[in-house]
């Protein structure tokens, strides 16, 4: 593998899995519930997804989300802010994916980090979008769905380092 394809997997793949991570992240115990055998190679559910731009995925989330969060049909309008604005995070990934695709191969490292940040800053942007949306479902919540949701959400991330 030349250089300058390993440099275009690398960026893609990363970009990816940011544009996947917006709304992958709160999802990780959500797919190990809804999936129990991984289906692609021997992929977690979460790998797979965070590996794939497909707009399939992106319903697939929204799916396993809505279910992981048990709405009810009271909370259906909130839920479709959230739904909405996994859609707008997705849609705006992969075109800043798009754009960048056949650039990536003649980048230098300063283009390549100017690329990660702009990476970044949309990870950020569609982060910030999610949270609101959450944020009047989530208030919408009675206190046993409340914790549901947060141990969905908590299931997210590094453990806490274990003590011996």
């Amino acid at each position: 593998m030349t250089s300058s394809s390993k440099h275009v997997g690398r960026s893609l793949a990363l970009a990816t899995l940011v544009g996947a991570s917006l709304t992958l992240g709160l999802l990780g115990q959500a797919s190990a519930q809804t999936a129990a055998t991984p289906k692609d190679g021997g992929k977690p559910p979460a790998a797979t997804a965070a590996t794939s731009s497909k707009p399939e995925t992106v319903e697939q989330r929204i799916s396993t989300l809505k279910t992981a969060l048990k709405i009810t049909p009271d909370q259906e309008s909130k839920w479709d802010g959230v739904a909405k604005a996994m859609r707008e995070n997705a849609a705006s990934m992969e075109k800043l994916v798009q754009e960048k695709q056949g650039k990536m191969a003649n980048m230098n490292a300063v283009d390549d980090l100017k690329t990660y940040q702009e990476f970044s800053q949309a990870n950020l942007d569609g982060l910030k979008n999610l949270s609101a949306a959450f944020k009047t479902l989530y208030d919408s919540m009675p206190a046993d769905q409340k914790k549901n949701a947060d141990g969905v959400f908590d299931s997210f991330g590094p453990k806490p380092a274990q003590r011996g």
